[in-house]
């Protein structure tokens, strides 16, 4: 055998010297000795930088082309403050960790984004999105040990803002470059510039120059002048060292940068030189305004609202917590300051700490308009302090305010004596048994109750009345007529005309004959709704909080409650008749007080667990309630004793001397 065939190696032909690249590397070179045989030649230099500079251009190119715009931005850039207001369009609260609104660009003054472009990035609207003498500035400073901060054109610093973290390193940086890039090919520099001031930090709290101009100026962007600009534009260098507030060193720096910044608007022609000597003197920003918070009555207001937003239109809560919301809610100011007022002018007997029987002491309220706007509400002392919403709870017996509800009932739909017998009208002058202890019956004789007895009636104090109409009965709150008279409707038809009037299902009683007195647990706010349609005519709209709704300007679907004709007007009449009697000679005369024709109804339970207020004037409906609770478990206690009142003092005196002194007050601001 060959060779060349037992090796499988081809022979070199003549003449020929067959290419190795290993042996064209001549390091260590041969032919020298000592130290110049370890110095490469500038061949090889040449040969070692052509082959750095391809691998990386070659990782370059790879990075450019992997490296994607984000989707989604940065859930901390899109995140704003959901804002709610005053029925009267004042700020009532700004809720959210961010407090950032976006603006759209044509509502910032041109002189004011070219305060911000003159001192971060004059080239902006000629730059690809990046800068190559800020780059280098930047590598120049990686190289030196120092951070990568410097050389950002707003482009890259809208990305670093938008779409990626905060921290400071070569990977990040290059991401940024990148991307800037990318970006600077799919949107317009106007959303650029949008973007970046409805991202940027401002200081005070304030992400994005419409919240900015509000902190330091208490003033809507569009208001601010080309100084003022100039100013905001100087906190973009670093707020915390340019907010004048923080002492005087950043004073200086702030006044410094503010007419360095001035001086170069003129400088790139976007500022007359004529109009830069008017600003001579330093726009001083005003004191650091103290946040809206939700201590008090607000944050009941503000949980309110929401859960109406959330049950009323598409948002979901996910969705809503992103923020960007301006919610305008029904509740007008000074009523709610009335209503708390009131509540602790009332209370300020109440001693926890020298009787028992003040302590673990409760009190709600609220006031619905006839068309169903809820104006005000009394949640507790202090939302931050008490989160349980005593105005909206649904474990407190109505008690005897139901009763005018029972006699609505009658009314509109005729009472039956005998089983399958006809319904026969029921009047204002019908006359019932009005003694204590008297047998409740049904079409088939007495009522039995679980314990074997005939339930009979029970008027407050055991009073014996004789004969009295249903009108008198309402008037001077005689229990034991109602109660037969909701077993002579029949209980499921006064079931439907409490859920006609707005009511919620949920919250009726047992259909026994106590329903008929209040066995049933509405909230406050349901129970002067429900009032509120007798002052109406019948007519009814369910209770709602928010008027409109809108995200970043745009308005958004809102679905508001229908008024519906609950109850005959005929009826509502007789019951607002009867109301009024009360106040004006009857169980209600204490509230005469408060002005002229006013209507309510205390009301009382047997039990003696909740003590109720609930009446109104031509334009407002107000329910007030109070009871004793331990809030971890919600059993309720006796009234006995509150306030040191006598042992037969009506429960209901407390919630109606808050009603009266609210009404002293608020009963003037009917519109």
């Amino acid at each position: 055998m060959r060779a060349h065939e037992s090796d499988g190696a081809e022979a070199e032909k003549p003449g020929r010297r067959r290419w190795r690249p290993w042996q064209r590397v001549d390091y260590p070179r041969k032919g020298r000795r000592g130290l110049r045989r370890w110095l490469p030649s500038w061949r090889q230099l040449l040969l070692v930088a052509s082959a750095g500079a391809l691998v990386l251009t070659g990782w370059l190119t790879w990075f450019f082309v992997t490296t994607h715009v984000p989707d989604d931005l940065n859930a901390f850039a899109t995140q704003q403050n959901n804002v709610y207001y005053w029925a009267d369009g004042t700020e009532m609260a700004r809720v959210g960790e961010i407090n950032r609104q976006e603006v759209s660009l044509d509502r910032v003054p041109q002189s004011v984004q070219w305060a911000v472009l003159a001192a971060e990035n004059e080239t902006f609207y000629s730059d690809p999105g990046i800068s190559f003498t800020g780059i280098t500035r930047a590598v120049y400073r990686m190289g030196s040990g120092g951070d990568t901060q410097g050389g950002s054109t707003i482009t890259q610093q809208y990305v670093k803002n938008s779409y990626l973290n905060q921290r400071q390193d070569v990977s990040r940086k290059l991401r940024e470059i990148v991307i800037a890039v990318k970006l600077d090919h799919r949107m317009t520099k106007q959303d650029i510039l949008a973007g970046y001031l409805n991202t940027s930090w401002f200081g005070r709290g304030s992400y994005g120059i419409e919240r900015a101009a509000a902190a330091y100026y208490g003033k809507d962007v569009s208001q601010l002048n080309p100084s003022e600009g100039a100013f905001l534009a100087a906190l973009l260098n670093g707020a915390g060292q340019f907010d004048p507030a923080l002492g005087p060193e950043n004073h200086k720096r702030a006044e410094d940068r503010w007419s360095w910044i001035l001086n170069r608007m003129v400088k790139v022609g976007k500022l007359s030189a004529a109009e830069r000597a008017t600003y001579t003197v330093f726009p001083e920003p005003k004191p650091q305004p103290k946040g809206v918070g939700l201590s008090g009555q607000v944050g009941y207001l503000v949980d309110m609202a929401r859960n109406y937003v959330e049950s009323h239109t598409d948002i979901t809560p996910a969705r809503f917590d992103l923020g960007g919301h301006q919610i305008w809610t029904t509740f007008e100011k000074p009523r709610v300051n009335a209503l708390a007022a009131a509540v602790q002018d009332a209370t300020k007997d109440i001693d926890p700490h020298s009787r028992d029987a003040d302590k673990l002491l409760h009190v709600g309220a609220a006031s619905v308009a006839p068309d169903g706007r809820l104006l005000a509400l009394y949640g507790g002392p202090d939302y931050l302090k008490q989160g349980f919403d005593n105005a909206n709870t649904s474990t407190v017996p109505v008690g005897s305010a139901f009763t005018p509800l029972v006699y609505a009932a009658g009314l509109s739909q005729g009472v039956q004596h005998k089983r399958g017998g006809a319904r026969t009208p029921v009047l204002p002058s019908t006359s019932y048994d009005g003694d204590n202890g008297v047998n409740v019956m049904t079409p088939e004789g007495p009522y039995w109750g679980r314990d074997g007895k005939i339930v009979k009636t029970a008027n407050d104090g055991r009073r014996s009345l004789g004969s009295v109409t249903l009108r008198s009965a309402v008037e001077d709150s005689v229990n034991g007529p109602m109660m037969q008279l909701g077993m002579d409707v029949g209980l499921d038809r006064v079931v439907k005309t409490a859920t006609d009037l707005g009511l919620l299902p949920s919250s009726m009683g047992e259909l026994v004959p106590a329903f008929g007195v209040g066995n049933s647990t509405p909230s406050a706010i349901r129970t002067a709704d429900a009032y509120a349609a007798f002052a109406a005519g019948g007519r009814h709209t369910d209770p709602y909080s928010v008027l409109r709704i809108t995200r970043n300007g745009a308005p958004l679907a809102l679905r508001l409650p229908a008024t519906v004709q609950a109850l005959p007007a005929a009826a509502a009449g007789e019951v607002d008749a009867a109301l009024k009697g009360a106040v004006r000679t009857g169980s209600a005369t204490s509230a005469a007080e408060a002005g002229p024709g006013l209507a309510g109804k205390p009301g009382t339970t047997t039990d003696r667990t909740a003590g109720w207020f609930v009446g109104y004037s031509g334009q407002v409906s107000t329910a007030v309630t109070v009871f004793r609770a331990d809030l971890k478990d919600l059993k309720l206690l006796s009234l006995e004793g509150l306030g040191g009142a006598a042992p037969d003092a009506p429960d209901s005196a407390l919630p109606t001397r808050i009603w009266t002194s609210y009404m002293k007050t608020a009963g003037g601001q009917d519109r």
